[in-house]
């Protein structure tokens, strides 16, 4: 067994034993959902980082930096701008009605809102989606085993989506915080680390330049190739509406908890965007010619190939705990999905608390294997995350930031939206293979239908107002 493998698989193991021992502290679903709303500022920023820095922000935004340059850091930069805009806008006010409520789930919000329809017609877009994303983070896990130890990518999928399964079953949100919390101590030190001595063996940011001002567009920061601002309109809306993000809103203790735990994720976010798009850029230096079906193979590639192997264990440690502390934030979204949205709400109503606990983890565990057989049948992790980044932005953008604050939002507005937000997205998809019609974004046309169509509905129906303040 080599340093680099053998240093992963104490990790996992560390991780898995946390998980497992802070899983005892579980004593029913409330615990499980969110946490037992007791959440301060630090566990938010934790555990919400770690989460949002995952296979998108390291090994796929390495892949696009390698690619398209200094474009691909609004990949992240999206993110940290969607982060603040729920920090000191949506946040405090969905946490406060979700406290006075008892919601444990966006489905508890958007029956709440709008009734059993809508819930259940989410629900089953984001059943969908969720598989799409929780397949692309255990697809990077894969890459990252692969590159050290020259298992196949399936195998290393397979062992990334076990060890992830496992000590989320355990303790679903609680689990998931602690755990999160040592992802985070490692990723922020593996990259603190290794950023800089990686930029040094490839001669310094001027040398760097210097060897890729022959690449039209390469230093442009607002579009480069197939990357640039254009990704606020997908990724800014998700990371405001995303379920996993919303429903660790709901475990804050308080309004200043989600202000400040939130905020404090949202400029950490920024401040690290443009990192993994240099290291992608550095690896073009390092190892020029990579197809664009290897790009996913970028930044393991060049941790081996540039540092010494115990800094690049460190390094792989660090992308490694990115992906599983995203993975298990979709894992969540799922089994909380499968088992309130779907077997309290339509299946079981009666059922007790211990019931409903019982079936989280299972559906966390037929989630957990479901996500990995698509990790070893996909091929791109960018592409995965596309799927699941827009069809998040078109279907619970209106129906969650609009409803909030207009009251006049009714289920007929909520429903058009998702439906000709869907599919408009399907239909460019369709049409011109996702490229955009006219510098307009599958994201964004789709977004532009969801409004159009919650102001035609709301014109045809005139929905009365309902009070949604907390």
């Amino acid at each position: 067994m080599n340093l680099y493998l053998a240093v992963l698989v104490v990790y996992t193991g560390l991780l898995m034993a946390v998980g497992l021992w802070s899983g005892r502290a579980v004593g029913g679903s409330k615990d499980f959902f969110v946490a037992g709303r007791r959440l301060g500022p630090g566990l938010m920023c934790a555990t919400l980082l770690a989460i949002n820095i995952g296979a998108g922000s390291t090994v796929g935004a390495a892949g696009l930096g390698y690619r398209d340059g200094l474009a691909a850091s609004w990949w992240v930069g999206s993110a940290g701008i969607g982060s603040l805009v729920l920090a000191f806008w949506i946040g405090p006010r969905i946490r406060r009605l979700a406290a006075s409520h008892d919601l444990h789930t966006v489905g508890d919000f958007l029956e709440f809102r709008y009734g059993r329809q809508v819930r259940a017609t989410v629900a089953l877009l984001l059943w969908i989606g969720t598989l799409a994303i929780l397949a692309a983070q255990i697809m990077a896990m894969g890459f990252v085993l692969g590159a050290v130890s020259g298992l196949d990518r399936w195998v290393g999928s397979l062992i990334g989506g076990a060890v992830v399964t496992i000590y989320f079953t355990a303790g679903g949100l609680l689990t998931s915080v602690m755990v999160n919390t040592v992802q985070l101590v490692v990723l922020v030190v593996g990259f603190v680390v290794v950023f800089p001595l990686i930029l040094d063996s490839v001669g310094g940011l001027s040398t760097l330049m210097a060897d890729t001002s022959h690449i039209e567009g390469y230093w442009n920061l607002w579009q480069g190739g197939q990357s640039g601002w254009f990704y606020l309109a997908m990724l800014g809306p998700s990371f405001i509406v995303s379920p996993g993000i919303i429903q660790r809103v709901y475990a804050a203790r308080d309004d200043r908890a989600v202000q400040l735990g939130v905020g404090l994720n949202g400029v950490a976010l920024l401040l690290f965007a443009a990192a993994p798009a240099l290291l992608g850029m550095m690896a073009r230096v390092v190892s020029p010619g990579l197809a664009d079906e290897d790009l996913n193979f970028a930044l393991p590639t060049l941790l081996v190939a540039t540092l010494p192997p115990l800094l690049g264990a460190l390094g792989l440690a660090a992308i490694f705990s990115a992906e599983i502390s995203s993975a298990d934030a979709i894992l969540f979204m799922l089994a909380t999905s499968l088992s309130r949205d779907l077997y309290q709400r339509f299946l079981n109503p009666k059922a007790d608390d211990a019931t409903v606990l019982k079936v989280a983890r299972r559906a966390a565990v037929a989630g957990g294997l479901a996500g990995t057989a698509l990790a070893i049948l996909s091929s791109s992790i960018v592409d995965a995350l596309g799927i699941f980044y827009t069809l998040l932005a078109v279907s619970l953008f209106v129906p969650i930031v609009v409803g909030l604050f207009v009251g006049r939002v009714g289920r007929a507005e909520a429903l058009a939206s998702i439906v000709a937000g869907v599919a408009l997205v399907a239909v460019v998809q369709v049409w011109v293979g996702g490229a955009g019609v006219g510098g307009f974004t599958p994201a964004m046309i789709g977004l532009g239908g969801a409004l159009g169509a919650a102001v035609i509905a709301g014109i045809l129906t005139r929905s009365r107002p309902r009070e949604v303040t907390g």
